[in-house]
């Protein structure tokens, strides 16, 4: 199999990958952005060229999950930015002799995509048109707990008394769990055989904006009460959001103009490549999602109660 270089190791995809790449076996080369904190990882930041040739140095197969949605407001064009990030990183595993690279991108739109769909969707071209075979996963929203957009439908579906349900929220997408994203991305860095194209990563579950909060809700015992508002638009949502749930304001209005059309996947599903994977149905993404949470509320409050006993300047009086 070779090593794999992981970029975005330290996101909410890398992280989970990372994981399951380790249970696989596989001997994999984690690249950080900052630093390389053991003999296990690299840095590598794909605005720099310099920092591509050694962390690519003997990788057979890159996975690439590297993207500037977080910046998208930020000094400059991230499109732009992502483009030659692309190109630079095509370039450079050529170079370096990579058979494989895997990307996971976004799902193409009905009508016109977003800005940051847009430049998803270039990143993959970008990286197919190069010399190395590439494997290009489109996903739509990812659910489960770190996703940015499940921590959107979250926090609405949880937070508020009644859903205010713009014209925007009737668009339909396919929501898969995070746990079929990264079994998907493992199988296609790792599996022989796997042919270079593009592929959809489709949730089994065809639902609606509104759809997808009330059956988040449900799944915690609640029944959503909502009012349409047709005139509210994807802009003013996003500072709607921001004010209701714990997402960047940017990053809302980037995601909320990709829901402005149906994501609903054109493309053939990568599942039969594995052999007939079964992806969960939404109700139970959503479970797992917050039981994750929950556990992961609990080791940090544990965390945080070690710290006041153990390591806390202040002594007991009396």
């Amino acid at each position: 199999m070779g090593t794999l270089l992981l970029t975005g190791a330290t996101g909410f995809v890398g992280r989970v990958t990372r994981r399951a790449l380790a249970r696989a076996g596989a001997d994999v080369r984690c690249a950080s952005r900052s630093h390389a904190p053991d003999a296990g990882w690299v840095r590598l930041d794909v605005t720099d060229p310099s920092t591509l040739p050694p962390a690519l140095d003997g990788i057979e197969t890159a996975i690439y999950l590297v993207h500037s949605m977080g910046h998208a407001g930020g000094g400059g064009d991230f499109e732009q930015r992502e483009a030659a990030s692309a190109r630079a990183f095509a370039r450079a595993a050529a170079d370096a002799g990579v058979k494989r690279i895997v990307y996971l991108g976004g799902v193409a739109p009905s009508g016109r995509p977003s800005k940051h769909l847009q430049s998803r969707l270039r990143t993959g071209e970008i990286l197919r048109q190069g010399q190395v075979p590439v494997v290009e996963l489109r996903a739509g929203m990812i659910v489960g707990d770190g996703s940015e957009s499940w921590q959107i439908v979250r926090d609405l579906s949880m937070r508020l008394p009644v859903m205010v349900l713009p014209a925007w929220l009737e668009h339909r997408s396919q929501p898969v769990a995070i746990d079929d994203v990264v079994a998907a991305i493992v199988h296609a860095a790792t599996a022989p055989g796997v042919q270079a194209g593009v592929y959809a990563l489709p949730g089994p579950d065809v639902l609606s904006g509104t759809q997808i909060l009330e059956r988040t809700a449900a799944t915690q015992g609640l029944v959503a009460r909502s009012v349409k508002v047709p005139f509210v638009t994807p802009r003013l949502s996003s500072y709607w959001i921001g004010l209701v749930t714990r997402a960047d304001v940017e990053i809302a209005r980037e995601l909320v103009e990709g829901l402005t059309c149906d994501l609903v996947a054109r493309e053939a599903p990568f599942w039969p490549v594995m052999g007939g994977h079964r992806p969960m149905a939404f109700d139970v993404a959503a479970r797992i999602a917050f039981e994750n949470e929950a556990h992961h509320l609990s080791l940090r409050s544990a965390a945080l109660e070690w710290v006041i006993q153990h390591v806390a300047p202040w002594k007991k009086v009396g």
